[in-house]
């Protein structure tokens, strides 16, 4: 794996912190983190990470301000980035903001030429998910959420957000860092092939296409019915493999197979994923079907 960076370029360790960067697959010829930055957040409060900085774990410089933003009552004690599932707005936005914050951080520290004007520039495109396989094209971002499961830009100071509580966040990056996209990969996205609409709306060819599937409800914890199955086997029967019979009738589905199979039939065989499990994670993760009563994590995606 490519080392990460952070702050003047020393590797740091990202292990249960707010903000944990992507480790994207290993090419031989082409270091993708010096092209994009992509990252997913925790539930972990931003105080968590401001202890690991007095540590040493972190670099403390440039200075990054880390402000207390928890709330007292649960399940929302946490850094939750969803506006619509109960928490208090305030509270959200200003999470939403240190999220920028730390995005612009990272792009100024990492730069060979900062460019103050951009980092003041960026900003993120959040989306209305819906579990459909709507795929937008983002030019200039929108302060309205657009309504979408998955977005694309060629754009820099761009960052495209995905939020999860067990579904599966997709990114994907030309392999030179020059086109982006990030997809909402729950069942009903993956069934209506939103994996394969994104990749049309992009103009990187396949191959030359790298990919990260992030954490989300494991092939242990998922179960579903018959109907789940039999949508994805109808299309295509190697998809039996991604499903497990349980003795109650109902099956548990690997949404991280299903996906990497989904991508290498379309052409996409650079994928690298991170195999941990929302819901037997949850001191680390939301997970909606465990908790119901929950937050959101975001998966983001920009160009340097």
């Amino acid at each position: 794996m490519p080392k990460t960076n952070i702050y003047n370029n020393k590797p740091a360790n990202f292990t249960n912190t707010t903000f944990e960067l992507v480790k994207w697959p290993l090419y031989p010829s082409d270091a993708l983190d010096d092209k994009v930055l992509a990252l997913q957040t925790t539930r972990f409060p931003l105080q968590q990470t401001k202890a690991l900085a007095l540590n040493d774990q972190v670099s403390a410089a440039p200075p990054f301000e880390i402000k207390t933003l928890v709330s007292e009552e649960s399940p929302f004690n946490s850094f939750n980035l969803g506006l619509h599932v109960g928490d208090n707005a305030e509270r959200v936005i200003a999470n939403r903001n240190e999220l920028k914050h730390f995005i612009s951080q990272q792009l100024s520290t990492n730069s060979a030429l900062p460019n103050k004007k951009l980092v003041a520039e960026l900003k993120i495109q959040w989306l209305e998910q819906v579990h459909g396989n709507k795929v937008v094209t983002v030019t200039s971002v929108d302060e309205q959420p657009m309504i979408a499961d998955a977005s694309i830009t060629r754009q820099k100071n761009i960052a495209l957000a995905i939020m999860t509580a067990d579904c599966l966040p997709i990114l994907l990056s030309h392999r030179a860092g020059i086109e982006i996209a990030a997809i909402h990969g729950g069942w009903r996205p993956l069934v209506a092939n939103i994996i394969a609409k994104t990749i049309e709306g992009m103009r990187s060819k396949p191959a030359d296409i790298v990919a990260w599937l992030g954490p989300c409800i494991g092939k242990d914890a998922f179960e579903v019915g018959g109907d789940v199955k039999q949508a994805f086997t109808q299309q295509d029967q190697t998809f039996n493999n991604a499903f497990l019979k349980q003795e109650n009738g109902k099956y548990l589905a690997d949404l991280q197979q299903i996906a990497r199979r989904q991508l290498e039939s379309l052409g996409v065989t650079v994928i690298a994923n991170l195999e941990e499990c929302t819901y037997h994670t949850t001191e680390k993760y939301y997970s909606y079907r465990k908790e119901q009563i929950t937050g959101r994590m975001a998966s983001v995606i920009c160009r340097r």
